[in-house]
């Protein structure tokens, strides 16, 4: 374990009527606690999550791989200042780290093409080629491989999309080695029910206000799947 507890800070919130700082969840939030290695935030769209995900990587110092800015219609000016408003609590001091969505993979894996070209070694970290060279699932479980063997808090958006069920499999037991290894902590935002499944993980549900720890059994994704493979020709049939 490196990080212990995370707390949300309301009266540094520099506005309510924006976006996330006019969620309800973020107020009767008080604190979030690490106990397990492995932790998932799980929700539906919108919940924050994903926000609430990103904030903490900032606030821990950890640098994210962002690509070229778009131009957009309309620019939130607060979408990125949560990590303003919330403290972390360390149990032995920082640790490095890193955040990952597929997105972001994508322009990771384009730098480290080009840091290749000088220093070709650096790709024996990853599977010993270029990860655009290999499968979208390859490349994706090579990077899971080297990279959290190496001692921190990784902190992960969705790495399920555009994984396989068996890919997804491969993750899972990543995070089980790793976790059991004691020297890296996960925190991920996920929808899926394989990943949710990580033996002694912590489940967060941004479902209910304040968050709230809930069983595997109990997540919506688990239910969800259960039903439907369990009556398949049912749900078919009210289609």
């Amino acid at each position: 374990m490196h990080l212990n507890k995370i707390t949300l800070c309301p009266h540094k919130y520099p506005t309510r009527e924006y976006y996330p700082f006019n969620l309800g969840i973020f107020y009767q939030t008080k604190s979030v606690l690490f106990s397990s290695a492995v932790t998932f935030f799980v929700g539906e769209n919108g919940t924050g999550k994903s926000t609430l995900l990103k904030a903490i990587c900032q606030r821990c110092g950890i640098h994210i791989w962002e690509g070229t800015p778009r131009t957009r219609f309309e620019i939130n000016p607060y979408e990125e200042k949560l990590h303003e408003a919330i403290d972390v609590e360390w149990v032995n001091g920082p640790v490095p780290g890193s955040f990952f969505s597929s997105d972001i993979f994508k322009n990771f894996a384009q730098l480290l093409d080009e840091w290749a070209i000088a220093s070709p070694e650096i790709f024996k970290y990853f599977g010993g080629k270029s990860l655009i060279t290999q499968s979208h699932g390859q490349s994706l479980n090579s990077f899971f491989k080297a990279r959290y063997q190496i001692k921190g808090i990784y902190l992960m958006d969705e790495p399920e999309t555009a994984l396989s069920p068996k890919s997804q499999l491969e993750l899972l037991k990543v995070l089980k080695r790793m976790s059991q290894a004691r020297h890296a902590q996960f925190i991920i935002a996920s929808h899926s029910p394989i990943l949710l499944a990580c033996p002694g993980a912590e489940i967060y549900s941004f479902d209910d206000i304040p968050i709230k720890r809930i069983d595997y059994e109990q997540t919506e994704y688990y239910q969800v799947y259960r039903n439907f493979l369990n009556n398949r020709d049912e749900y078919l049939d009210g289609l």
